[in-house]
């Protein structure tokens, strides 16, 4: 890999060397990434298969990370033929991780249901109906079970944060262990995992800004146009709107990708010791 990822080896990797490493490797790598994740954005057209081959196809920039993090870069004909032999069990993690989330949220809407049952209750049982403090006390309740709720979906959300990992570089792994495998390499690092990502996020801010203003200029120019009932200018805006919003997300893919690398990496490297020897040298 092009250049060292930090300045001195501190174990673990706090959260500004790490976004700082995925950085780095998204900048040295910056071209082949982006290519890889536009092509990655046009398979989204195709249903089913295309969704497969984008989870594919993006989690083959995280095993390039990954490779040259443990000092064994790997070209990117060798790591799709690997990505590609696993397809089917990206989909199937994507079916798994969709079927997890509908679970999360139908037990959020049972939760809500039951409290919404259990305050009912509460201010028909006792005649309070007109009584304001019973109100606020219960949008208290309320207020403090929603943050309760959000902090359980992001918490939950975080421990399958690196499934595409394992399954991108691990031997012997599948869609259903690959979930697994996250959950362990996780456990105890969920809210650092989050912070990271959050940082991420932020680091991607300008870029959905720019995003931002084009999309509205664009919106500015061909609404009056297209409520003339012109089917070309409609087709003109559409096509222009999927050019900005593919190119600026093979812009952020990358680096997300990148800093997650860094993120299964480090998990690994103080959990199984793998890649003691680089972190040595200096990452």
């Amino acid at each position: 890999m092009a250049g060292n990822l930090g300045s001195s080896p501190i174990q673990p990797l706090d959260v500004g060397n790490v976004v700082s490493a995925g950085m780095r490797l998204y900048r040295a790598h910056l071209k082949d990434y982006y290519l890889l994740a536009l092509k990655a954005y046009v398979w989204l057209f195709v249903p089913v298969y295309g969704w497969a081959k984008f989870y594919a196809l993006t989690s083959l920039i995280s095993r390039l990370a990954f490779g040259d993090l443990v000092n064994q870069p790997e070209s990117i004909s060798s790591g799709q033929r690997f990505v590609n032999s696993r397809l089917w069990q990206f989909l199937l993690a994507m079916l798994l991780l969709f079927l997890i989330g509908i679970g999360m949220v139908i037990g959020v809407i049972i939760v809500f249901g039951i409290l919404g049952l259990i305050a009912a209750l509460i201010v028909n049982g006792t005649g309070s109906q007109n009584n304001p403090a019973i109100y606020i006390f219960l949008g208290l309740i309320a207020f403090v079970i929603a943050i309760v709720a959000i902090v359980a979906v992001l918490w939950l959300s975080t421990r399958f944060y690196l499934v595409n990992l394992p399954l991108a570089v691990e031997d012997n792994v599948d869609g259903a262990t690959a979930i697994s495998r996250s959950w362990e390499l996780s456990q105890g690092n969920v809210w650092r995992i989050l912070l990271i990502s959050f940082v991420s996020v932020l680091v991607t801010t300008p870029v959905q800004i720019v995003v931002q203003i084009l999309t509205t200029i664009l919106q500015i120019i061909f609404t009056p146009l297209i409520q003339d009932g012109s089917t070309v200018f409609s087709l003109i805006y559409f096509a222009l709107i999927m050019a900005v919003s593919f190119g600026s997300g093979a812009l952020i893919v990358p680096f997300i990708h990148t800093t997650k690398a860094v993120i299964y990496y480090d998990l690994r490297s103080r959990r199984e010791g793998l890649g003691l020897k680089l972190r040595d040298r200096e990452i």
